[in-house]
């Protein structure tokens, strides 16, 4: 292989990923400035991904040894900025000479690991939401919302990493801006996370189990689980104590243990969850009314879930909990057909779905459900699209009844996503 052949390809990696347009000066003797490369060859000089030799020649006639041209796409790698074409001419070459690269050994490894260390996620949202109850005390009411949400995750080693989530709020409703406490940024979780084989432990501020149902909340304090198919989760910590519609009134003493199983097209589970506080009776509900049992400060809650995928198109899923320290609206389940579904990754998709809710108060403490809120029943259909890659709208309509009053409810919410 001759450096001629070397330029031309190395030059289209580094024009993308140069900080600055061609302007370094030519170390070569043997590369005139009106030589067809004497551009491409100055600047990968200057990003030093060529090194010519040591009496200031370039040779750019000679043959080249496969290790060599190896050394110049790992320092190429290792820039870690090559986009679009250039990346893919980048990741062509790289399986090429993968048997080189990897005799360079642990330097070129290091390098790429360092240059990758952070990665960042995140998406924007716009959300609308109107909910409506139609007889008894009727209201009436819209919420216009704006998200950014930022998720990084640093690796540390082979095993840990740190995650975080942040998340910048700010109400449409008015023109207020920050004035009436609308705007606020927020840093929801940041967990340490560690990954072996058949173990996980993660300590910090996350989300629990049963985040996708009635626990859609986070936590402070620390998890551990075992296996793969079959699944044993522990976690312990400290949890707010109130439901989203309520104020937080004490902070509870948290606990929760599941066990779950996935294979093929099924997955099952049991979980338990716990919690202890003076104000518990008073925070998910009426203590006279609607939890009773005075002589407890506690919620012990029992939830079994499964979900199905019958084919490529349809699937099913649900759960049923219940609070045994509760003496009413002390049951929540829900049970969901879908029928494909949207794929942020590809323009065009959609899915659609059909579900019933019955959500008690005194059991979905910390409701995950757009439509549907807790203490209300209802259907719901919705429908999600991808009109652009890594862009997804959301539909919902929800119909139904609140548990306590029996007033009718019809919910409307909408959604549109960016992801990056």
């Amino acid at each position: 292989m001759k450096k001629t052949l070397v330029s031309a390809l190395t030059t289209a990696l580094v024009v993308g990923a140069a900080s600055t347009t061609f302007a370094a000066a030519n170390p070569f003797s043997d590369v005139p400035a009106d030589h067809w490369a004497y551009d491409a060859v100055s600047q990968l000089a200057a990003d030093g991904v060529i090194e010519g030799y040591g009496d200031t020649t370039f040779k750019g006639d000679k043959n080249i040894t496969r290790y060599e041209m190896a050394q110049m796409i790992a320092k190429a790698m290792a820039k870690n900025t090559a986009t679009g074409n250039d990346k893919a001419l980048l990741d062509k070459l790289a399986a090429e000479f993968s048997d080189e690269l990897n005799n360079l050994g642990v330097r070129v490894a290091n390098l790429e690991r360092n240059a990758d260390m952070v990665k960042w996620n995140g998406k924007a949202e716009y959300t609308a939401t109107r909910f409506r109850v139609t007889e008894g005390e009727k209201s009436d009411v819209r919420d216009y919302n704006l998200k950014l949400r930022l998720e990084p995750s640093a690796e540390v080693n082979g095993n840990w990493h740190v995650n975080a989530r942040l998340d910048a709020d700010t109400k449409l409703n008015t023109d207020a801006g920050d004035d009436d406490g609308s705007d606020k940024v927020t840093l929801k979780r940041v967990w340490a996370q560690g990954d072996y084989t058949n173990f996980q432990t993660k300590l910090g501020k996350f989300a629990p189990i049963d985040d996708d149902s009635i626990f859609d909340t986070e936590f402070s304090g620390a998890e551990v689980s075992f296996g793969k198919a079959a699944k044993l989760t522990l976690g312990a910590g400290r949890i707010h104590a109130a439901q989203e519609v309520n104020t937080p009134v004490d902070t509870a003493n948290y606990q929760y243990a599941g066990l779950g199983y996935a294979a093929g097209k099924l997955s099952v589970g049991a979980d338990y969850h716990h919690l202890n506080s003076e104000d518990i009776k008073t925070a998910y509900g009426n203590a006279d009314t609607n939890y009773k049992k005075a002589a407890t400060d506690e919620a012990n809650i029992w939830l079994l879930k499964g979900a199905y995928t019958f084919d490529k198109n349809f699937g099913v899923n649900g759960f049923y909990a219940e609070n045994h320290d509760a003496d009413s609206y002390e049951k929540a389940g829900s049970a969901e057909l879908t029928y494909k579904g949207g794929e942020t990754e590809n323009k065009g998709t959609w899915g659609t779905w059909v579900a019933y809710r019955h959500l008690g108060q005194n059991v979905d403490f910390y409701n995950t459900f757009d439509a549907v809120d807790a203490g209300q029943k209802a259907w719901e259909v919705g429908a999600n699209y991808v009109p652009f890659k890594n862009v997804l709208a959301t539909v919902r309509y929800a119909q139904g009844k609140e548990l306590q009053s029996n007033n009718q409810v019809k919910n409307i919410f909408g959604r549109v996503e960016l992801f990056f």
